[in-house]
This record gives structure tokens, sequence and C-alpha cells, in this order.
């Protein structure tokens, strides 16, 4: 069943928002039929008004990102009462003042302008297509954010007190037509405990001075791109001479931003260490926010002895593991060396999901090797791995769970069919919250969307 509450507006819209057609021109152009239409009125909710480009707009922008495969006026009708919706919220927004603060449209503000100079290419192509100043564009749309987050905040006000019980959760599940019920493929979860070799006194200081001497080369007139192509350690910006292209600030280890933020053009910086290695860096350029820059990394070298010694420091774990003297999760805590997964035991998280559950496809390759024989709750002998930075290190890994490939089930799912009843649940809140608000509110629908069938009823009875 299609909803339009499913639609995520805060978050898509400003994707749309440097569109040429946002400022409000009096004309718009229909791109499916390629007319030129005078821009009017099609809808009022309360104070607010909605306009034909506005969805023309989000219409197009789901054209674009192959998100309608419906009919041309169901799919605009659709649209319609995603924003429908959104000016309701606002409208109610500005009746609870609800405030927003300045810092909070700024933040989002500057967040936005750095992924659109990130997707145009640099602050002056998105200053030059525009014909306007970075601070001007952002003025012409300072009203805009500040509305979106209100709606932002309206819509969870709306279904803040909304909870699936068990006993919801047990009553949607025993609902569902047993020859409907999806099928789950084979899920494991994992906790591990890495220990990373330590890097010698001495390796650390071969590196800087090797760094140095590349520095003196530079300084003395050789060029830096081929120098970079030549010995950094970088293998995706080495095939670049060493160059990042542009970058915008919060994006980079903080340490190389720091440096990098402070050279003039055309400067070498200082050496700098980071949990990468050791680099040195040059300006070519710095608009704003956004810099070019060229780099060599050379990291410091493990040493087969400290390798030796991580998977031996593991021996001894397991063994005080294995006789009882700590849990697993306790010596993750206390042990291990990622930072990500020590305060929780060693959990292991799955980008794809967002939870401790991974596909079995979506394992790394050594870790998929190491469990594959393993039973639950068993753990394994220190075995290598290589971690997000590169470098070869040892774990003990924990098999704490693995399903088989199955049809749906409350013992198994719990937690994905609690999810579900919940938004179901949300989604009742939210029409319950229309119906009621509406009485209250003046709303109009032109004409030409008589015909449009929608989830509720938008007509004040």
């Amino acid at each position: 069943m299609e909803t339009i509450y499913s639609i995520k507006y805060a978050q898509k819209a400003w994707l749309l928002i440097l569109m040429p057609f946002i400022w409000g021109s009096a004309y718009s152009q229909d791109k499916v039929s390629g007319q030129t239409v005078v821009d009017h009125i099609v809808a009022t909710v309360g104070n607010e008004i909605i306009l034909h480009s506005e969805v023309e707009m989000q219409y197009l922008s789901q054209m674009q990102m192959g998100l309608s495969k419906m009919p041309i006026e169901k799919a605009k009708c659709v649209v319609l009462e995603d924003i429908l919706f959104q000016k309701l919220l606002l409208s109610q927004a500005k009746i609870d003042s609800i405030e927003v603060s300045n810092d909070q449209v700024e933040s989002e503000l500057d967040r936005r302008m750095r992924f659109f100079i990130d997707q145009i290419g640099s602050e002056q192509k998105l200053e030059e297509y525009y014909g306007k100043s970075i601070v001007e564009i952002k003025a012409e749309f300072r009203e805009l954010v500040r509305s979106q987050i209100l709606v932002q905040r309206m819509q969870a006000k709306t279904t803040e007190h909304v909870k699936a019980t068990p006993s919801e959760v047990r009553e949607f599940f025993e609902n569902i037509p047993k020859d409907s019920l999806p099928y789950i493929s084979a899920e494991i979860e994992v906790s591990h405990i890495v220990k990373k070799p330590p890097i010698s006194e001495e390796e650390r200081q071969r590196t800087i001075d090797k760094l140095e001497v590349l520095r003196e080369r530079i300084t003395k007139g050789e060029d830096f791109g081929v120098l970079a192509f030549m010995y950094s350690e970088d293998p995706l910006s080495a095939k670049e001479n060493g160059e990042l292209g542009f970058v915008q600030r919060g994006t980079l280890v903080p340490e190389f931003e720091a440096a990098a933020f402070s050279l003039k053009k055309g400067e070498v910086s200082d050496i700098v260490e980071t949990k990468y290695g050791y680099h040195i860096m040059r300006l070519i350029e710095r608009r704003g926010e956004l810099i070019n820059l060229r780099h060599i990394l050379i990291a410091p070298k493990v040493s087969n002895e400290d390798l030796q010694l991580a998977k031996l420091f593991l021996d001894s774990i397991y063994e005080l593991i294995a006789i009882d003297s700590l849990t697993f999760e306790e010596a993750a805590e206390k042990f291990s060396d990622d930072d990500e997964t020590k305060k929780n035991g060693g959990v292991m998280i799955s980008l794809q999901t967002g939870t401790s559950k991974f596909e079995a496809s979506n394992l790394d390759p050594l870790l998929s090797f190491t469990i594959d024989k393993m039973l639950v709750g068993q753990i394994s002998q220190p075995t290598l791995m290589n971690t997000t930075d590169g470098k070869d290190a040892y774990r003990l890994v924990k098999l704490r769970s693995r399903s088989k490939p199955h049809v749906a089930n409350l013992k198994e799912d719990y937690q994905r069919i609690q999810e579900v009843t919940l938004e179901i649940k949300k989604q009742k809140a939210i029409q319950e919250w229309i119906k009621k608000k509406r009485v209250k509110t003046y709303i109009h629908i032109k004409e030409e969307y008589s015909d449009c069938n929608f989830t509720s009823d938008w007509v004040t009875p």
C-alpha cells in the first residue's frame, strides 16, 4: 500500500534546494509537457501555501532518482499529499511555538553548503552558477532551512509516545498470512578482541627520517608530485601525484586537517602524524572551506617480531578466558585496541544493517574463514586480520550466534517484527493527528487535484 508518510521529506528536500525554480519565479517549466506555465497556488494549509512549482520540483526529483514507477498524475497526487502533510506540520509547529535557534539553522546551512560545493566542484563554481555569493545563497535558504527543521521536530513530536508492546508485536505477526511471511537470509553475530602490534621507536624514527629527506628534496626544488608518485604509500592519491582533489573541512582526520588548513598556497608542511602514518603536504589551492593539496604518506612497518608479540598477548588472554578468570566481554573492554567495539563487549556492528547481525556474504573473507567451522559460543585462537587503516593485527573472535536461512518467526526475528509493528503504529498515529488537526486548520485544494485519491481526507468536514 502506498503511503505518503514514509517519505522522508525533510531529508530529501535538501537534495532539491538548489534546483533553479526554488527561488519562486512567477513562471516554471513543465518538464513533462515542455510547456511554460504561470506558477500558481494549488493548495493552502492554514497560512502556508503550496505552489505548482513545488509539486513539479518534487515529482521531477523522484523521477530522476528512480523513485516513482506509477503513472504521472497518480505520482503527483502522492507528492502533493506529502507536501500537504509537511505544511500542516509547519503550521502546527508555529502554533505550538516550537523554537529553532539561529545556531542550529546556521549549522544546518553550513552542512548543506558543504554538500553542494562538493557536488558542483568548488565554491567559485557554485557562485558562478547562481550569480550570487555564498553569503547571498545562504540568505536565500535561511528561512527554508528553519522551516524544514521545524517540520522535522513537529513530526517527531506527533509520534514520540508511540510504542510497540510485546503483545502488539505478536498480534501483528500472527495476522500476517503464512504464505506472505518474508524469507530471512542466514545471519551471524560476532565479537572480537583486537591487538595491534606496537611500532618500535626505531621504526618510527626510520619513517620520519625518510620523510625528512623527501621534504628537504622538495624545498630544494624537486617536484612534489613526482616524489609522491614514487614514494607515497597512499595508493589512491599516489596515482594522482599525491593530489587529493578539493575536500571540505570536516572530512579529513583531525591532525591532518588542522595542518592542511593552516598552510599557505605552495607551502610544504612539517611532518604530521595520523593513525595512517606520517605525512607531508603542500597546499595547491584554498577556496573558503575547501582545499586541494598533495601529500606523501609513509607508514611505519610492523616487524614480524612485533606481530608475534601481539599474537602471544592474545594467547594469554585466550587462556584466561578459557579458565574463567574473566569473560570475553570483560577482556574486550580491558584489552582490545578496537575503540569502536571495546565498550560493548567487542560486539561488531554491520555497516549495512546498523545492527550486530551480518549476512555471511558481507563478512570480511578472513573473518568468514575463521568462523566457518566454529560453534556458537566458541572462541577462536588468535587469527590474523587487517585493520581499517590497512595494518596487520591479530584478534580473538567469538561466534555469538548463527541463524540458518528461514521464514520469519518471532523467536529469531523479534526485533525486525517489532520495528515494522512500531512503524505501522506511527503511521496510524500520524493519520489520527492529521484527522484531528485538519478540523481546526483551513485547508483548500484546487480543482486540478480533485481526482486525487489521497490516503487521508484533507477536506475539512
